[in-house]
């Protein structure tokens, strides 16, 4: 990697080589997905060498997917990808003010102001930014409030069907779920071709029964989770040669015959099974009228279980004598098989409330997006249920920016000029989605500023149908206000790391244990590549 060639006579000196470098691999990062955002986004596609095609309107699915190479576009893809861990939704917007709080940052540098200064000036900016969002903030008084539907539909891009499932599932689930750290509304998502948009109460098991001959529908349904194989404990091979160890291996197969014999006996009619089930286990289920699912994926099993109130078991648990193993069971109302879409529902169990949100689409490609749609929705929902929700549309961020500059005599030096980064890094969420609608960003901005100047109010923005200035809380385009802050501080985040970033080399191959030097060469110091 060649970084440190500057052309002679550059009025740049060659110490910015690097800052440069990796800001325009962030900027070109940011401009791959700033087409998408506001209500007039468009879709991009993602083509791979093998023709395969992804038409999205999704921040993260572009970034995550998009080939790329630099250093420091993936760290800006790192990043984006912690904010969709944590938050759900964002991204675009984080990568939008990254992009832009970068290139000012940059220019600012170039004209002589020291990088440590601009830093320093961003980070309190960040701060005060934060601060200032976060005081706008509107709590939301629960799942049956009616803020977090307008969040879903604003975040689901106006698919008013997706929106209402989701706010639907929410009100299923309760609030009590959504205080819990690891949950998260978007994994009781589902997305199947030739489905229809549905949502109920209860899991999914995205596998079916492992034979025909066993019940497609079982009622009052007593469920075990087996996280584990279902079959007879393992001898090695060693002991298998001993008159002994073929002894023993008799032994814990009738006593495996006893265990499924034993379950018969509680009334379990549902076995959840995490890896294989033996054919002997397959058989005496099976004669019993027992509905058995193999291979099931870890994260639906677990979600089951928490639904029925069953507790996960190996396979050992099954020695258990049957009053010691009643408590491991679960209790469903229903479980039943959808031949069509291959799954099995699980309904009406005694654990934790739980929601499924189904939804379809006609071919394999639109399925799934209207997934990543869907998870959109959910994630702003849940955000907007924990945190509360601010004016969207780019308002909250020119509200915030309006407190940035009435503070800039606040700070001293030269930090203001990493101040003066962060307010035009503001203005761009607004400027941008004015800018897909077919709107002058200039202008509309100008227009929004002097707006919310004169009348005092933080919720003015553009409406992308008219082009006029009005109220996006009467327009019902609102946001979480976890999205804002927590993409306000990503972004704040990536800057500071690459403003950091002063020099690259390219490291030296690491040797692989036990192999030899290439060369003489590999015998010396490594060697800077600049």
């Amino acid at each position: 990697m060649n970084v440190k060639q500057v052309s002679a006579g550059s009025e740049v000196d060659e110490r910015l080589a690097a800052l440069l470098t990796n800001a325009n691999a962030v900027r070109a990062i940011a401009s791959a997905v700033e087409g998408t955002i506001g209500s007039k986004g468009l879709d991009t596609m993602l083509v791979d060498r093998f023709g395969e095609v992804v038409i999205t309107n999704d921040g993260i699915t572009i970034l995550t997917k998009m080939e790329v190479n630099h250093p420091a576009a993936k760290l800006v893809i790192n990043v984006a990808r912690a904010q969709e861990d944590e938050i759900g939704d964002g991204t675009t917007t984080a990568t939008i003010i990254a992009g832009t709080l970068l290139g000012e940052a940059v220019n600012q540098v170039v004209k002589g102001v020291p990088v440590t200064r601009v830093i320093e000036g961003i980070r309190k900016a960040i701060r005060l930014a934060t601060e200032a969002i976060t005081e706008r903030s509107r709590p939301v008084s629960g799942v049956n409030d009616p803020v977090p539907n307008p969040c879903g539909l604003v975040a689901g891009r106006e698919h008013e069907d997706v929106a209402e499932l989701v706010v639907t599932a929410a009100a299923m689930i309760g609030a009590e779920k959504f205080q819990e750290p690891g949950f998260k509304l978007a994994d009781c998502i589902t997305a199947q071709e030739g489905a229809g948009n549905e949502v109920f109460a209860g899991v999914v098991i995205d596998k079916q029964r492992l034979n025909q001959q066993m019940p497609r529908t079982v009622d009052d349904v007593r469920v075990l989770a087996v996280d584990d194989a279902l079959e007879p404990e393992e001898l090695n091979e060693e002991a298998l040669a001993t008159e002994a160890g073929f002894k023993k291996y008799l032994e814990l197969k009738e006593e495996f015959k006893s265990n499924l014999q034993k379950l018969i006996t509680l009334g379990v009619k549902l076995v959840l099974v995490d890896r294989g089930v033996a054919d002997v286990a397959e058989e005496a289920l099976t004669d019993a009228g027992v509905m058995v699912v193999q291979r099931v994926a870890s994260d639906e099993l677990r979600r089951a279980a928490e639904h029925t109130g069953a507790r996960l078991v190996k396979r050992t648990a099954l020695r258990k004598e049957a009053a010691e193993l009643q408590p491991y069971l679960g209790q469903a109302e229903r479980a039943s098989e959808d031949e069509k879409l291959e799954h099995v529902r699980i309904l009406g169990g005694r654990g934790k409330p739980m929601a499924t949100i189904l939804v379809g689409a006609a071919t394999e490609e639109v399925v799934d997006e209207r997934e990543r749609i869907a998870k959109d929705a959910a994630a702003s929902v849940q955000a907007a249920i924990k945190g509360g929700v601010v004016a969207g549309g780019g308002a909250v961020e020119i509200a915030a920016a309006r407190v940035l500059e009435k503070n800039r005599d606040a700070l001293r030096g030269m930090a203001v000029y990493g101040l003066d980064c962060v307010v035009e890094a503001l203005k761009k969420p607004l400027a941008q989605i004015v800018a897909n609608a077919g709107f002058n960003p200039l202008e509309k901005v100008g227009d929004v500023l002097a707006a919310q100047s004169r009348s005092t109010s933080d919720s003015l923005a553009v409406d992308c149908e008219t082009g006029e200035v009005a109220d996006m809380l009467e327009l019902g385009v609102i946001d979480p206000t976890l999205v804002k802050t927590h993409a306000l501080k990503a972004a704040g985040e990536i800057a500071e790391a690459i403003l950091r970033i002063d020099t690259i080399i390219k490291k030296k191959e690491e040797a692989q244990p036990g192999a030899r030097p290439a060369g003489p060469e590999a015998e010396g110091p490594g060697e800077m590549d600049f």
